[in-house]
């Protein structure tokens, strides 16, 4: 059920993309660019300049990216329930909890494009200005470099070392120390999640992307060895980019 959820969220952002004429690096075909050109305050119904829909599209999103990169958590905690006194409505719990505060970035981030939108930064399909895009990937970039990301990143890497820090049974204590890791994994790849509007919000190519680099971050054997790597390729994308 589990993976059935991430297939049904990727295919939801899928036929999202196809409506809004957008091919998979988020390219507007001409229904798109149209959309893309539309002033916010025009007297229309405009479901990317409500703040509903586009919340339910971040929130979708955050299922589609961020639910595989919580599998080796959910794992660690499958084999607490084996040698510990773990159970399914703890897991339940931890998946809930983590889902929590995703929903709860999501409503951030909607409201963070709403406030660009209407201030006229980004357009319609949240594509911010080269300029934007350069500050983006740099301040992304840097982050990866920051202690705020190594003390975040150590607990998404390490669940199991969490779990044994400050485990806590049955749903309730689940649904807590999920709380508490989905905090960690939002202040570890917030920066992942606002570039989006590099490309535009609605690109799979950059969901699926960022989803990866997510993941390689949470694997015991290398996540820890691709984040300043990849700190160094966001900073150069971005004084490419303003540079050229």
């Amino acid at each position: 059920m589990f993976f059935a959820a991430i297939l049904f969220a990727w295919w939801m952002m899928y036929v999202m993309a196809m409506d809004m004429d957008l091919d998979l690096l988020g390219r507007p075909g001409p229904m798109g660019q149209a959309m893309a050109d539309m002033d916010p305050r025009m007297p229309m119904d405009m479901p990317m300049a409500r703040f509903g829909p586009l919340f339910a599209m971040w929130a979708i999103m955050m299922a589609a990216m961020m639910l595989p990169t919580l599998a080796p958590t959910l794992t660690t905690y499958e084999r607490l329930m084996v040698s510990a006194d773990g159970t399914r409505a703890g897991w339940v719990g931890v998946l809930l909890g983590y889902f929590i505060v995703w929903v709860g970035f999501a409503a951030v981030i909607t409201a963070v494009q709403l406030a660009l939108l209407f201030g006229g930064v980004i357009n319609m399909l949240g594509i911010a200005p080269v300029w934007l895009s350069a500050i983006l990937l740099i301040v992304v970039g840097a982050f990866q470099f920051s202690r705020v990301k190594e003390v975040c990143h150590g607990v998404c890497h390490a669940p199991m070392t969490y779990f044994l820090g400050h485990w806590k049974t049955g749903f309730i204590g689940g649904l807590r120390m999920g709380l508490r890791l989905g905090a960690f994994c939002v202040v570890c790849c917030w920066g992942f999640m606002a570039l989006g509007f590099v490309g535009g919000v609605m690109s799979l190519a950059w969901m699926g992307l960022a989803t990866l680099l997510m993941v390689f971050e949470k694997l015991p054997d290398i996540g820890h060895r691709v984040i300043k790597p990849t700190g160094v390729v966001l900073i150069a994308a971005g004084l490419g980019l303003a540079v050229f």
